[in-house]
């Protein structure tokens, strides 16, 4: 073994804050063969190469010649990135590149400048937006907005529907609340199942949005109606047979996201032909 991998193999083990001994025992070899390699007087085989790479989590190039990137060059690659962007730290995160671009990342969202850029939206609600040059991207808790060089709005995700909007989680406790009180569908007891209906309220709405069945909590209504047959019915047993079904239902959901999917393209290029007719 040549000197300096014999010091790459000292550093390594010392930098892992291993001892000799250690280090022998992990590998499964003498401590006298791990001094002996670190002074240079021997040279472990490729299997114990392997497993020094693995110890020290580096790989066999980086164990026998070091690593390639010197702190100078580290250094010169820090001046140069910030010759070319400015960051700061104001109210967020703040990325400025000498050629343009900006971009804020903060509580209200994302905000993306730039002077032109071929872009694909793909929005929260199902929406696409292809082939744009904006000059500016704003992605906050409302969607995607986009605005074109003149400062118009070239595309804008769909704000929230009223039933997505609409506070059923909140209408969902108080309502468990009104169960215990006054006693209503098993009380305390059991009427904490309607809270079982805030996922299912929600996914079906996105379901309803998105145009895609597989986004409703299926397996939170099956479980919901296993729970009202046991407790109310004690349909415990064969109940059970119904989370069966639940693979079914995601097949089912892929294959008619599929078709609509292939009807969808099918019906662009259609008006596309009469467009061009």
């Amino acid at each position: 073994m040549n000197i300096k991998t014999a010091n790459n193999l000292l550093n390594y083990r010392k930098s892992a804050g291993l001892s000799q001994e250690e280090l022998a025992e992990k590998i499964g070899v003498s401590r006298q063969a791990v001094s002996k390699w670190e002074r240079a007087e021997a040279s472990p085989d490729t299997d114990n190469l392997i497993s020094l790479a693995d110890v020290f989590g580096v790989t066999l190039d980086e164990l026998i010649k070091g690593k390639t990137e010197t702190e100078t060059e580290l250094k010169d690659n820090i001046n140069n990135l910030n010759d070319k962007v400015n960051i700061s730290f104001k109210n967020g995160v703040k990325v400025e590149s000498k050629g343009g671009y900006k971009v804020h990342t903060g509580w209200k969202g994302i905000h993306v400048e730039s002077p032109e850029v071929n872009i694909e939206v793909n929005d929260k609600d199902g929406s696409v937006y292809k082939h744009i040059t904006p000059a500016e991207v704003h992605i906050n808790k409302h969607g995607v907005t986009v605005k074109g060089a003149d400062g118009n709005v070239v595309y804008k995700g769909k704000d929230k529907n009223i039933f997505q909007r609409f506070p059923y989680a909140a209408v969902a406790v108080i309502a468990y609340i009104l169960f215990g009180i006054f006693n209503i569908c098993g009380g305390w007891a059991f009427g904490w199942l309607v809270l079982l209906t805030i996922p299912l309220y929600y996914t079906l709405v996105s379901a309803i949005t998105s145009k895609n069945a597989s986004h409703f909590a299926y397996p939170v209504l099956l479980v919901l109606l296993y729970l009202y047959g046991g407790f109310y019915h004690s349909f415990w047993h064969p109940g059970w047979i119904m989370f069966l079904t639940i693979p079914i239902y995601y097949f089912l959901c892929e294959f008619l996201q599929k078709i609509y999917i292939h009807n969808k393209k099918n019906k662009g290029l259609r008006t596309k032909n009469i467009t061009k007719t």
